[in-house]
């Protein structure tokens, strides 16, 4: 990593008197004098650009009670308490104190005290707005990082100890109960307990000596939101209770029966009204319940307790809506602002720095790089959302993600011993789904991206969703290891910990809220990220900074850095635009017609083609295809920019690179990790030993590159890049060679059925609608056909009238899919029609304007599929057919309808007695190439003739 300045130009302890600024016409930073007001950024209305400015939106009422605020601390805090203004005055002396608070902490805790204890002249005209319950909630928006924690525990000083001196006083309480939204959150709060050996109140020096005795006298409550879910039934007995009263609830949550209840929510943007809300749709159940129940439990402690305050803490309290960040999801009762970029400006969280741009694009017009936001890439998301088995290989431009930020990590790590680091620096990668973290780890640990120190087990952790929601759930839970698992991910980074050597942790999802730790450098986002709200909350994983030292000189922090994959921190489109709703466009039901239930066509339902390999193998090396390679699709440097008010820094940038890793890394090597993976697909289907089959297959591949029918184009003279190239496409290459392995070298198929529905139907298919033009037709199983393009149309009418048919249908909304590999991931054919004719074969029609090398690949898959069907013989005789123009359509069926379909283009060797399907096959398996190119049929197949 080069060095470069940093965005940190405020004192923490101060208040900020710098912001940058975006210049919307110039599209550059400023910097400028004065406080950044307190606001958000949206993207751009109808806005789809990567590098839109934005619009600001002001927070009002912050901006509004801000200024109030400083006017009265400058005031000396006129109308409060003395024990209030003794507080205050100790925690603002920092001269007398080792730890001071910071100003964005001392702020809060202000603002709630003003909007309590002044007078009804200072809040004149300051209206909080309702969340629609019935006692007031105000919110602190403060900063992953910033310390919510410590400004809770001074909400807790203030209110207990001025209850305790002023025992009539109904604005203060001693009955405090502080609410979270998991065990890890609800574990970190135990510090607020008085009476802890670790409490925050004594390792902060937060109270005078004579203050500490009264707070122990505090009731104070801590409870994960679980513990809200009223007893429906309580447990057996011979009578039956019914439902928990609001009284016999409040006793069980408080352990209490005192009035006049504190309420402190942490992670707050989980408590709110679901009900209240318009846009839920998009929120998962599991989620849902949680929030719900959570203000539900607050309103029935409130109507038997009454809830005098409820303070809520939170980074981003904006309620779900399934859209991104707007103003209407935003909590209206917020009163105090410190944002992210307050906090980087501050120097109170690490820096995020995101890759802008790469090396593998520099001849395209495309701006951004493909690692900015890696599940949005057109390789990367359908693999993604497939379930694939862990062994199964990851996409290239994963892989390749990997080595560069995992280098990264590597010298990073290496500079942290150098600095007597007793703890590692960290990598975690957030995935989308539970078969992709498995992918993940798998790599991991058979070291597929060649950092050896990542790839540890002892040193990887991998987070299962479900055993952490189970230790969640069940405090108690101990025999099965979701408390061990949960303890180890609580610790991460802790010296003496389970979790302190951790360096490398693969996530579902997300990181539980209120996981602290601070050694975080690097992030791998491996999902779909629909609102700034999820970017911001997945990088405050990261944020924690591992040092608060002062640099003597400046006066500021040092910057700290988090280096970001995957996680697209900048504006994302805005959903929708300012004209209202509109309503929709006419549809049309598409269904099926049960008066022509004689027109159904089924067809086995394959989850996989298992084959038998012969014991030696080889491949036609006059018939194997060179594979080219595209240097431009490959990064060896990435540009990291740092990133503030939702724009990257594009002069305060850093760069990745590559060159480390072609130091320590053997072309040999990689070629021996992607032949593993390979082999792993093989091995079920092998009868000899696993070391003999990779073997043969590392040999093949090798030889394959040897003979330089790997070809690297638009690079030259550039012996990184080719390297490279290679290195990032060896699962490809070596793809490529299995395919003509598997293609000369198969003695026998077998079609795996699935076994929850082995055959399906157009019997199968839900009611569905679409905006499509139909056809009426006679002869389908559905009522109307739907089609794209008047070839299609055309194909539609000649299918309906043709007498060689006898049912036909349009594979849409069917289900009937033919998996197929194409540069290196495994993606969904559906053909465009399925076609019985008279003579029993069951035809799968393509119609084509244009044809592709990809769409060749298709048709390849489709005639394997075709030919292990026919091979098993219980499913009937299939052909396959494509057309580029519908006038051949009716010469195509005919010539069909007019073979016998129990030998429709079949051949058999006369020495193993193997069948061979379709006129393609027989010419692979019975056919040889001379030296000259050309084919001369032969009398056994390729196996035999071998052997």
């Amino acid at each position: 990593m080069s060095g470069i300045d940093n965005l940190i130009i405020c004192n923490p302890y101060n208040v900020p008197t710098l912001h940058w600024r975006y210049d919307r016409a110039r599209r550059r930073f400023d910097l400028v004098d004065g406080r950044r007001p307190a606001g958000f950024l949206i993207a751009t209305s109808n806005s789809k650009s990567f590098d839109d400015p934005g619009e600001f939106r002001d927070l009002c009422l912050v901006n509004q009670i801000r200024d109030r605020v400083d006017t009265w601390r400058q005031r000396k805090y006129p109308g409060t308490t003395g024990v209030t203004r003794k507080l205050l005055e100790f925690w603002t002396n920092h001269k007398r104190r080792e730890k001071r608070f910071f100003f964005c902490q001392l702020e809060a805790i202000e603002t709630l005290i003003w909007l309590t204890e002044a007078s009804s002249v200072e809040k004149q005209g300051i209206k909080i707005p309702s969340d629609g319950g019935d006692f007031e909630r105000l919110c602190c928006k403060m900063a992953t990082g910033t310390g919510k924690t410590i400004v809770m525990a001074m909400t807790i000083a203030w209110q207990v100890i001025n209850k305790m001196t002023y025992p009539q006083d109904i604005r203060f309480s001693k009955n405090i109960l502080v609410m979270a939204p998991g065990l890890t959150v609800k574990s970190r709060l135990q510090v607020l307990y008085p009476a802890s050996q670790d409490n925050v109140y004594e390792e902060f020096e937060m109270l005078p000596d004579s203050f500490y005795e009264k707070l122990l006298r505090a009731r104070i409550i801590i409870h994960n939101w679980h513990t809200l879910i009223p007893e429906e039934d309580p447990p057996r007995s011979v009578l039956k209770l019914g439902r928990e009263s609001d009284n016999i609830f409040s006793s069980r949550i408080l352990g209490h029966s005192f009035n006049n209840i504190v309420v402190i929510n942490d992670e707050a943007h989980h408590a709110y009204r679901a009900d209240k809300t318009t846009e839920m749709k998009k929120t998962p159940n599991s989620e849902l319940d949680r929030d719900k129940r959570w203000m539900e439990g607050l309103d029935k402690i409130h109507s038997a307790r009454n809830v005098t305050h409820c303070f809520d803490f939170s980074a981003t309290p904006f309620i779900p809506s399934g859209k991104n960040v707007a103003e209407d999801a935003l909590f209206g009762w917020i009163v105090s602002d410190f944002s992210l970029n307050d906090a980087i400006e501050s120097g109170l969280t690490k820096t995020p720095r995101i890759a802008i741009r790469d090396d593998a694009n520099r001849f395209s017009k495309e701006y951004r790089s493909r690692f900015y936001h890696l599940y949005n890439d057109d390789d990367v998301k359908p693999d993604l959302n497939r379930n694939a088995k862990p062994h199964e290989g990851l996409p290239d431009l994963i892989v390749n993600a990997y080595m560069l930020l995992g280098q990264d990590w590597a010298e990073t790590k290496k500079l942290w011993d150098k600095n007597g680091s007793k703890v590692p620096p960290v990598m975690i990668t957030v995935c989308n789904k539970t078969n992709t973290a498995a992918r993940i780890m798998h790599s991991f640990e058979n070291n597929r991206f060649q950092i050896d120190e990542l790839s540890n087990r002892n040193h990887l952790l991998h987070i299962d969703s479900v055993t952490i929601k189970k230790a969640e759930e069940q405090e108690s839970a101990r025999s099965d290891g979701a408390e061990d698992l949960r303890r180890k991910v609580d610790t991460v980074g802790k010296l003496g910990r389970p979790g302190e050597q951790i360096r490398n942790i693969v996530a579902v999802q997300m990181l539980s809220e209120g996981w602290d730790a601070r050694n975080v450098t690097h992030i791998m986002g491996l999902r779909a990220f629909s609102s700034q709200l999820l970017c911001e909350q997945v990088i405050g994983r990261g944020l924690r900074r591992t040092s608060y030292e002062i640099d003597e000189n400046s006066g500021l922090y040092l910057p700290e850095y988090v280096n970001v994959f995957g996680v697209p921190f900048t504006f994302l489109p805005h959903e929708g635009s300012g004209d209202g709703p509109k309503p929709p466009p006419p549809t049309t039901i598409i269904e099926l017609d049960p008066d022509k239930m004689q027109h159904m066509i089924s067809w086995p339902n394959i989850d996989r083609i298992d084959v038998e390999y012969a014991a030696r193998l080889d491949v036609d090396w006059l018939d194997i295809k060179p594979i080219e390679l595209k240097s431009a699709g490959v990064s060896t440097k990435v540009g990291m920019a740092q990133v503030l008010g939702g724009k990257p820094h594009e002069d305060k940038m850093s760069d990745i690179d590559l060159q480390q890793l072609d130091k320590e890394l053997r072309l040999q090597s990689i070629v021996f990790v992607a032949s593993r993976d390979v082999c792993a697909d093989m091995l079920p289907n092998w009868k000899g030993t696993k070391e003999i089959l990779l073997a043969q297959i590392i040999g093949l591949v090798d030889r394959f590159i040897k003979l330089g029918k790997v070809v690297v184009t638009d690079v030259h003279n550039h012996d990184l890049r080719v390297k490279m190239t290679m290195l990032f496409n060896m699962q490809k290459i070596v793809k490529h060679v299995c395919e003509y392995i598997s293609g000369s070298n198969i003695v026998h198929r077998k079609i795996r059925l699935n076994e929850a529905k082995p055959i399906k139907s157009t019997a199968d298919m839900r009611t569905w609608h679409t905006r499509k033009p139909v056809e009426r037709n006679k002869k389908s199983h559905v009522n109307l056909s739907p089609y794209d393009s008047g070839w299609e149309l055309s194909a539609i009418q000649e299918l309906d009238r043709n007498p060689n048919v006898v049912s036909w249908v349009k594979n849409d909304h069917l289900g009937f899919a033919i998996k197929y590999l194409y540069n290196g991931v495994v993606r969904e054919y559906w053909p465009d029609f399925l076609i019985r004719l008279k003579n029993g074969v069951t035809l799968v029609l393509e119609v084509k304007g244009e044809d592709d090398d990809q769409n060749r690949t298709k048709r390849d898959y489709l005639d394997r599929w075709v030919d292990a069907v026919n091979e098993d013989g219980s499913y009937g005789t299939w052909v396959w057919d494509v057309s580029f123009d519908p006038n051949t359509i009716p010469n195509m069926i005919t010539r069909h309808a007019r073979t016998d379909a129990s030998s429709s283009e079949r051949a058999k060797c006369p020495k193993c007695t193997k069948i061979v399907y379709s006129r393609q096959n027989i010419e692979k398996e019975f056919g040889f190439r001379n030296m000259n190119g050309i084919v001369r049929p032969q009398s056994w197949c390729k196996n035999c003739r071998r052997s």
